[in-house]
């Protein structure tokens, strides 16, 4: 592949993969190293590839992976939810309507454990049996994790949206 044209793929999937490492980390770092890692196995296994029409998702796993690999040399995936802060503020008393993007950023409110597993299993749509395998956990830890991520999710947002700061 020429420099030109790795350049295009660069700037078309860069946003893409940029979001997609926001959501599983939090430090920017960590994020630039994921991508760096993620565009150079792309362009270096870009022959790997078998069908051109699957490019995107097959970029996406490569990026996921790397993020994955990031995630498991830091995090403890059975950490409880009891061991979990809650934010104490809402963000604001007037909003009434939560947004995708406010999901989102709740996501870094809770452990990253929950928080990798609520990704792999809502976002990128992977069962219980895949995710095990990637994180090396067990199938139950897995559940466990994503029942967590949930009811802190729903713990956070009713504080945070539906409560009126005291």
């Amino acid at each position: 592949m020429n420099r030109d044209a790795q350049r295009q793929v660069y700037e078309h999937m860069a946003p893409k993969l940029y979001g997609v490492c926001k959501r599983y980390l939090r430090k920017e770092e960590e994020i630039e190293e994921a991508m760096a890692d993620a565009f150079y196995t792309i362009f270096t296994k870009l022959d790997q590839l078998k069908e051109e029409k699957a490019f995107e998702a097959w970029a996406r796993k490569i990026t996921v992976n790397h993020c994955l690999a990031t995630i498991k040399k830091n995090t403890n995936f059975n950490m409880y939810l009891d061991d979990v802060k809650v934010l104490s503020q809402p963000f604001t008393d007037e909003i009434n309507t939560l947004e995708e993007e406010d999901l989102l950023n709740l996501l870094n409110h809770i452990p990253e454990g929950c928080k990798t597993v609520f990704n792999l299993f809502v976002i990128e749509g992977f069962g219980h049996k895949e995710i095990a395998e990637m994180l090396k956990i067990s199938e139950g830890t897995s559940k466990s994790q994503l029942n967590a991520a949930k009811t802190k999710l729903k713990e956070l947002v009713i504080k945070l949206y539906y409560q009126k700061a005291k």
